[in-house]
C-alpha cells in the first residue's frame, strides 16, 4: 500500500509539474490564433520591418516597437552587467560576513518592488537627470523622457536578477580552486581574475540572459519615462515605445479598428517567443556551467 501510495504521489506531482508548461504553450496557441486576422493578409516581414503604425489606415508595422525594446534592453544591460557583477564579486570574494548579510536583504527588497515605483521615481529623477544634464552635456536637446532613461531605470530593475544569479554561479565553485590559486602566490584580485571568473564565465553569460530576459518583458516602469512615441528611435537621448508599452498603452482601446487587435496579439506572441527563448538558453548554460563546475 505504501509503495502504491508512493507511486500516485510521484504521478501526481509529475502531472503537476507539467502543467506550468503546457499553460505556456497554451499561451503561445492562443495568442497565434489571436493573431491569424492580421496574418492572413500581412506577411510577417512586411509586420516586422515595417515602420508605419497608423491603424486607421491599416498600417501595423512593428519595427518602431522592436527598436525600441531592442534599444532600451540593450542600454540596460550595458549599464546593468558590469555593476551587477562587481557587486557579486565584492559580496562573493571580498566581503566581509556582515555586508553580505546586510547587502543579500537589501538586494531582495529591491527584486520585490512594484514597478510602478521604480516608474515614478524615474520620473522624479531619471528623466530630469538626462534632460537637464546628460544631454546638454552632449549638446543636443532631450526632453528627458528617452531610451536612456528607460534603460538606467530597466538597469537599476535588472540589478537583483544577475547578482543573485552570479552570486550562486560564484558559490558553485570549489573553494579549493581559490585555496591553490593563493597558495602559488596569487593575488586575492588574480584569483577571481584567473580561476573565478574563468571557471563562472558561463554561469555569468546566463545571468545576463536571464536579465535579458526580464528587460525584455517590463512594463509599467519603461513606459512611464520612454516617451511612447512611435517612430525609430535615432539616438539615446530620443524617445521609444517598447513592445510591452504599446500593448499595455493601446489594449482595449480602439477595438473597433480592424486588425487592431490581432497586431497587439501579434506583438504580444513576437514579446513571448523572445522572453522564452532568452529564458530557456540562459538556464541551458547555468545548468551546463554548474555542472562544469562539479
Amino acid at each position: 500500500m505504501r509503495l502504491f501510495k508512493d507511486l500516485v504521489a510521484g504521478k501526481l506531482m509529475f502531472l503537476l509539474t507539467l502543467f506550468p508548461s503546457f499553460l505556456v504553450l497554451v499561451i503561445i496557441f492562443g495568442l497565434f490564433q489571436k493573431s491569424r486576422a492580421i496574418l492572413a493578409i500581412r506577411s510577417v516581414g512586411r509586420l516586422l520591418f515595417s515602420s508605419g503604425w497608423h491603424p486607421l489606415k491599416g498600417e501595423f508595422g512593428l519595427l518602431p516597437f522592436i527598436t525600441g525594446t531592442l534599444w532600451v534592453t540593450f542600454v540596460a544591460l550595458v549599464i546593468a552587467i558590469p555593476i551587477s557583477l562587481f557587486t557579486a564579486i565584492y559580496l562573493s570574494e571580498y566581503a566581509p560576513r556582515f555586508v553580505r548579510d546586510l547587502a543579500k536583504p537589501i538586494i531582495d527588497l529591491l527584486a520585490g518592488l512594484p514597478s510602478v515605483v521604480f516608474g515614478v521615481w524615474g520620473i522624479m529623477v531619471i528623466v530630469p537627470f538626462v534632460g537637464n544634464v546628460l544631454a546638454p552635456l552632449f549638446g543636443v536637446y532631450s526632453s528627458g523622457y528617452s531610451i536612456l532613461a528607460g534603460g538606467i531605470v530597466l538597469a537599476i530593475m535588472v540589478f537583483p536578477t544577475i547578482i543573485h544569479v552570479s552570486l550562486e554561479v560564484f558559490a558553485s565553485i570549489p573553494f579549493a580552486l581559490r585555496e591553490t590559486s593563493l597558495s602559488l602566490g596569487a593575488t586575492r584580485w588574480e584569483t577571481v581574475h584567473h580561476v573565478v571568473l574563468r571557471k563562472g564565465a558561463q554561469g555569468i553569460l546566463a545571468a545576463s540572459i536571464l536579465g535579458l530576459s526580464r528587460a525584455f518583458g517590463e512594463t509599467m516602469a519603461v513606459l512611464m519615462v520612454v516617451g511612447n512615441v512611435p517612430v525609430v528611435p535615432k539616438s539615446l537621448f530620443a524617445p521609444g515605445y517598447p513592445l510591452p508599452a504599446l500593448i499595455a498603452n493601446n489594449y482595449g482601446e480602439m477595438m473597433s479598428v480592424p486588425l487592431y487587435d490581432s497586431a497587439l496579439m501579434l506583438a504580444a506572441l513576437v514579446l513571448l517567443l523572445v522572453v522564452l527563448a532568452a529564458s530557456v538558453f540562459g538556464r541551458w548554460i547555468l545548468i551546463k556551467a554548474e555542472k562544469r563546475a562539479e
